[in-house]
C-alpha cells in the first residue's frame, strides 16, 4: 500500500530497541532468573508463569526494569511457596540493578539518521517504560541534541498519542512515527489518521506482538533499518 510522506513535519521516534539495545537484555535477564528458580519448576515453565506475573502486573507497575523486577520477586515467592531465600531474593534484585546498569548500546546508523532528519524535521521522542530509567539512558545516548521534545508516557495506545498530538499542537496528518513494535508504534497512528514505520528489532516482548488480521489492510511501511528513512524523507 502506498503511502504518502510529503505533509510530515514532525517525526516521533520510539526509544527502546529503535534508537538502542533493549528488549535482549530483558531476554538475558529472564534466563538468569529462570536458572536461579529451577530446582522449583522447569525454565520453560518458569518464563511461561513470569510472562503472565507481568500482565497481571502492568496495570500496578506500568512497563519498565523496576516493575519486571517486582514480577520477578512475586513470581519467586509464589513458586517456591514462599520459602525462597533471601540470597535469592537478592540476586533477584541484583539482576535487574544489572540491567539498569547496561550501557546505552545505540543501534546502527541512529545519529546519521537522526543528524540528517534534523535538518528538516521537528523530531521527538515517545517511549514507554521507567520515567528516570528512560532520562538515564537518553542523557547516555548523547542524541539529546537532535530532539525538539521528550515524552515517557505510560502506555502507546491511541489515546496516548492524540493527547500528546494535541498538547504539542501537532496535527496527526504531518506526524511520522518510527519504532519497533507494531502494537505501540504503528497501529495506534495509523487508527488517529498518523503515519508510521515499522522498523522490527530481532526481538519482540510477546506482549507486543499482534496477529495478521490486526496489521491487514493498514497503511505503513516496514523497513530493515533506519538508515531507509533517508530514502523515503
Amino acid at each position: 500500500m502506498e503511502v504518502d510522506y510529503s505533509k510530515i513535519k514532525v517525526v516521533g521516534f520510539d526509544a527502546d530497541d529503535t534508537l538502542w539495545v533493549n528488549e535482549t537484555y530483558f531476554r538475558d535477564a529472564e534466563a538468569k532468573f529462570a536458572t536461579l528458580l529451577s530446582q522449583y519448576e522447569t525454565i520453560n515453565q518458569i518464563d511461561q508463569e513470569l510472562f503472565k506475573m507481568e500482565l497481571k502486573n502492568l496495570p500496578l507497575y506500568g512497563y519498565g526494569i523496576k516493575g519486571f523486577v517486582l514480577s520477578m520477586v512475586e513470581m519467586a515467592l509464589e513458586i517456591s511457596n514462599n520459602t525462597v531465600s533471601n540470597s535469592t531474593i537478592k540476586a533477584i534484585l541484583d539482576i535487574g540493578k544489572e540491567m539498569i546498569n547496561k550501557p546505552v548500546d545505540l543501534l546502527a546508523d541512529v545519529e546519521l539518521v537522526l543528524k540528517s532528519l534534523a535538518e528538516n524535521y521537528r523530531l521527538i521522542v515517545i517511549t514507554k517504560g521507567d520515567l528516570l530509567d528512560q532520562e538515564r539512558k537518553l542523557k547516555q545516548s548523547g542524541l539529546l541534541q537532535y530532539f525538539h521534545h521528550i515524552e515517557v508516557v505510560s502506555d502507546k495506545k491511541e489515546e496516548n498519542y492524540s493527547n500528546l498530538l494535541n498538547h504539542l499542537k501537532i496535527d496527526p496528518s504531518e506526524f511520522l512515527m518510527v519504532g519497533n513494535s507494531l502494537k505501540s508504534d504503528v497501529l495506534p497512528l495509523v487508527n488517529i489518521n498518523a503515519q508510521a514505520i515499522h522498523i522490527p528489532f530481532h526481538t519482540t516482548w510477546v506482549h507486543e506482538q499482534v496477529t495478521e488480521n490486526e496489521i491487514q489492510n493498514k497503511a505503513y511501511k516496514t523497513l530493515n533499518g533506519l538508515k531507509d528513512l533517508l530514502q523515503l524523507l
